[in-house]
């Protein structure tokens, strides 16, 4: 691990988890987090006020942690990268707060990075360095996008997204709909491994009508619509609702539609890299479906472990040390936090 690679701290606080990650060049030193997930359980989704108020009690000792994690002092670092985009407005200004007052206490340089393009970068510390151009499909709770990455610090082009319901969204309500807890993807891929994918759900966006628009765009409300529908009819009947079926089912529709876009995507640039990030990036079907497609047209899928495609520090970090080693100009000391940040911006 070369000294002269840079070392970055990277501050993430988008939504529910307060992550702090520590890298140097494409190794990662350090990845502390605190998440409030079990605050918002009982609601069925994230608070953003809960969410603020957990951030700010977490950042000071999750800071500490990870330059302990690390064996280093804030001294040390080279520069700090914080999201400032996008994500939950309240959320964003706690971290990029701490982000600036940690910068201003050690004289260091500040980058307010983007989110989205954060979660392509953090695949450079389980894989190296990142073939560009590549593609990338990012699914969380909040997105579903397909980006052509041909330099990640310079930006992105953006292909397609959804129109409605992230992926991540539609798994959380399809999960509370058959009684599974917050957040709904990993007790759906559980439950899927013990069921059969035999209920035919829509795919949105895949008929031969819709390619001229929306051939890279995502829609999963009809499919939760119609997940709510079929269980609801199978109740009103007094048949037992064959959940783990379901559950199968549901899943398939999800990965069909996104690995089958994201492998066209590929092919209609030219590319030979696809990147898969996010928190539903951890699906196993979505990883073992993406590499069957991806593997009869020669592309090469590249996943982070599940523990890197939830939000965390790292991912930040990752972005932040390719940037100060591009040379890359910091941002100002009174960056913003957007929560709309455009996806063509990946620093501000």
């Amino acid at each position: 691990m070369p000294d002269n690679e840079p070392l970055v701290l990277g501050i993430e606080t988008s939504c529910d988890e307060t992550g702090v990650g520590i890298v140097r060049g494409h190794t990662l030193l350090a990845d502390a987090l605190a998440s409030s997930v079990d605050q918002h359980a009982r609601f069925g989704g994230v608070v953003p006020e809960v969410a603020s108020r957990a951030h700010l009690e977490a950042m000071v000792p999750t800071m500490q942690r990870a330059l302990d994690e690390a064996g280093v002092t804030l001294a040390d670092v080279d520069a700090i990268a914080v999201t400032a985009g996008p994500g939950l407005a309240g959320a964003l200004l706690v971290g990029v707060a701490a982000a600036k007052g940690y910068a201003l206490a050690a004289d260091k340089p500040v980058y307010g990075v983007n989110h989205l393009a954060a979660h392509v970068a953090v695949d450079t510390l389980e894989h190296g360095p990142l073939p560009e151009p590549a593609i990338g499909l990012l699914v969380s709770g909040g997105h579903s996008s397909l980006l052509l990455v041909d330099d990640l610090t310079a930006g992105v082009t953006p292909l397609g997204a959804t129109i409605d319901d992230a992926a991540g969204e539609a798994f959380d309500k399809v999960a509370r709909l058959l009684g599974m807890p917050f957040p709904g993807g990993p007790p759906i891929d559980r439950a899927a491994r013990e069921g059969q994918a035999t209920i035919q759900f829509p795919r949105g966006l895949t008929a031969p009508k819709d390619l001229a628009n929306h051939r890279f765009d995502f829609s999963f409300s009809g499919l939760k619509t119609a997940v709510a529908r079929w269980v609801e009819a199978k109740e009103r009947s007094g048949e037992p609702v064959p959940v783990n079926d379901v559950a199968a089912s549901f899943q398939d529709a999800v990965c069909d539609v996104l690995t089958a876009k994201a492998i066209d995507a590929c092919r209609t640039h030219g590319v030979d890299t696809l990147v898969i990030g996010g928190g539903v990036a951890a699906n196993s079907r979505l990883r073992a479906m993406a590499e069957e497609r991806a593997a009869k047209h020669g592309i090469t899928v590249r996943v982070p472990r599940p523990k890197l495609c939830t939000d965390n520090g790292a991912m930040v970090a990752a972005l932040g040390s390719r940037l100060v080693a591009a040379g890359v100009a910091p941002s100002r000391l009174d960056l913003p936090a957007d929560s709309a940040m455009a996806l063509t911006t990946v620093t501000v």
